[in-house]
């Protein structure tokens, strides 16, 4: 049986923080990059928790982020709102903006924050997640790299291309869903790969266009998005609305300025805020009580709402600690050890 370690919430955090700094990063993005590292451990998302420090720390090795980058705001007082993340992390230009973003929201009804020029590899429902707590309904996406063929195709053209929407609640967590346009996440593939289990059928195809199971095979082959069609056209959205709308990289730009697939991308991100209060205003109704009608009516059906996995695994995480392996354990100690030399680069 592997032996596993119970590691409390503040104290991982303040590891991962440290292993960041460390190797140069500002001390205010480290703490928004291992924010959001360790939300997802807490939250059972292993495919963008602990495993991405390795990941971060190979672009900082290689010399394709900035680590002292200080964000900065560029603010004509409209509804758009811009923040140049000048080659650094993206959490730390998200977090910089964030209030800027809520009180635009509120007094126009919606609100758009533009990140440019950041590299980006965290989960989308972070961001959404804060601002529904704000009580601001929220859509975010952005591009990647290009693992996925569209429908019809069999060559990687379009990213994974996450799209995530935050609803707010109260008393309750918020109404989150935060997915890649793919049939799964590219970190779940590796992770299979890295444990030695074939993949679900449908996930990807080889490089000669036929589908596959072999993890290996599909990281050298492509991706597929989830819905056929459905899902390719979602993608394509994403592409549009986060890539060219902004006048940022596409998936397949990004892929091309990093030169492989073993950093991770660098590129813009889109971030739709809307107060439901100013939409609603004139109805005489009351939109987060009409929504929680909807939600709790889903719920009364015995369906999960998205999210409530991970938000039980919080609370868990929260009162019992964060679980990790002797492996995780293991790696933890020699980044914070060592630094980029763990990475090898």
């Amino acid at each position: 049986m592997p032996k596993t370690h119970v590691i409390s919430y503040a104290a991982l955090l303040s590891r991962v923080e440290n292993i960041f700094k460390r190797v140069g990063v500002r001390p205010d993005s480290a703490r928004a990059v291992a924010r959001v590292i360790v939300d997802g451990e807490r939250d059972n998302c292993k495919s963008h928790g602990i495993y991405r420090i390795e990941g971060c720390l190979r672009v900082l090795a290689a010399g394709k982020v900035e680590p002292d980058a200080e964000p900065e705001i560029r603010d004509l007082g409209k509804s758009v709102i811009e923040v140049d993340a000048r080659g650094g992390f993206s959490n730390p230009a998200f977090y910089a903006a964030k209030d800027v973003l809520v009180t635009r929201a509120r007094s126009h009804g919606i609100a758009a924050l533009v990140i440019r020029d950041c590299l980006h590899f965290s989960a989308l429902w972070h961001d959404v997640e804060a601002l529904a707590e704000e009580g601001i309904a929220s859509l975010s996406m952005c591009p990647s790299y290009s693992f996925v063929a569209p429908a019809g195709g069999k060559e990687p053209l379009l990213g994974t291309n996450p799209f995530a929407f935050g609803w707010p609640r109260q008393g309750e967590h918020p109404y989150v869903f935060d997915f890649a346009t793919s049939v799964a996440a590219r970190g779940e593939i590796e992770l299979h790969r890295r444990a030695g289990k074939l993949i679900p059928e449908g996930w990807a195809v080889d490089r000669d266009g036929k589908p596959t199971t072999d993890p290996e095979a599909a990281l050298d082959g492509a991706m597929l998005t989830f819905g056929g069609h459905k899902g390719s056209a979602i993608s394509t959205m994403v592409e549009l609305l986060s890539g060219a709308m902004l006048g940022e990289f596409m998936s397949k730009e990004a892929l091309d300025f990093m030169g492989g697939t073993d950093l991770l991308p660098r590129h813009g991100a889109l971030i739709l805020a809307l107060d439901p209060n100013t939409f609603a205003a004139n109805s005489g109704r009351d939109p987060i009580a009409e929504g929680e009608r909807l939600l709790s009516a889903i719920g009364a059906q015995g369906a999960r709402l998205p999210s409530e996995r991970r938000f039980t695994a919080r609370r868990k995480a929260m009162r019992d600690g964060i679980v990790l392996s002797d492996a995780e354990m293991a790696q933890l100690d020699q980044f914070e050890a060592t630094g980029l030399e763990a990475v090898g680069m």
